[in-house]
């Protein structure tokens, strides 16, 4: 931190950081800059407000986050094994679920037959539902092509449950091998693709509504979830 920045911190007034801090130790999800924009005295640059309080936690126990645009306090990684829970232990992922989550974290958006097209299987619709109920995939939009595919990409909860602020910080291919999750016989000029910096809707997107749903049977009419 430079001399500027601490200057910057000094100034900020406590008040305002316990506030700030209350509002997300208060809440379970993540808290948004917008809502902590309106809770707090006009004119607070609520991003050096939560960046000096990220600062203040980074060696304590319990660290302070940024997810996306929102912030949460989590666990430091390395106590997690510490915490015992008695919570029943989320299901597994089978390894084509994730197959098609990593697939859709690098390249959304992308739609189904993108997906099997780089898999080189089908995908059941199972294995995106399992997806959508974890809350780690959505419908984002639909593709300006034939057919006007459903687009799908990840989820505020997935950078959340990674511990990612943005797609940006996914692992890139040396990470990747580095952590022993790239094994055999990696083909020549395998590359990762660098996942986009924000969610917003792409070139070729147009925005998805709950009539697009409806009549593509990913939606009840009414809103409730389509059944099988």
């Amino acid at each position: 931190m430079d001399e500027s920045t601490d200057e910057a911190t000094l100034a900020l007034p406590v008040e305002v950081l316990r506030t700030a801090e209350a509002l997300v130790f208060a809440s379970a999800a993540p808290v948004s800059e917008a809502y902590l924009t309106d809770r707090l005295p006009r004119g607070t640059d609520v991003r050096m407000v939560m960046e000096a309080l990220q600062r203040d936690y980074a060696p304590r126990g319990v660290n302070l986050l940024r997810i996306d645009d929102s912030w949460a306090f989590r666990t430091a990684a390395d106590l997690s094994f510490h915490i015992r829970t008695d919570e029943t232990e989320p299901k597994k992922l089978s390894r084509p679920a994730l197959e098609v989550l990593a697939i859709i974290a690098y390249h959304q958006p992308v739609t189904r037959a993108e997906i099997e097209d780089i898999r080189g299987v089908q995908t059941s619709r199972g294995t995106l539902d399992v997806l959508m109920e974890a809350g780690w995939v959505r419908f984002r939009g639909r593709r300006r092509s034939p057919g006007r595919p459903v687009t799908l990409g990840t989820t505020r909860d997935f950078l959340d449950h990674f511990g990612l602020e943005e797609l940006r910080d996914l692992p890139g291919l040396e990470e990747l091998k580095g952590a022993g999750l790239l094994s055999g016989r990696i083909p020549p000029g395998l590359s990762i693709p660098r996942p986009p910096s924000d969610d917003g809707l792409a070139e070729d997107e147009d925005p998805i509504t709950q009539l697009d749903l409806e009549e593509l049977g990913l939606l009840a009419p009414g809103g409730g979830d389509a059944t099988d």
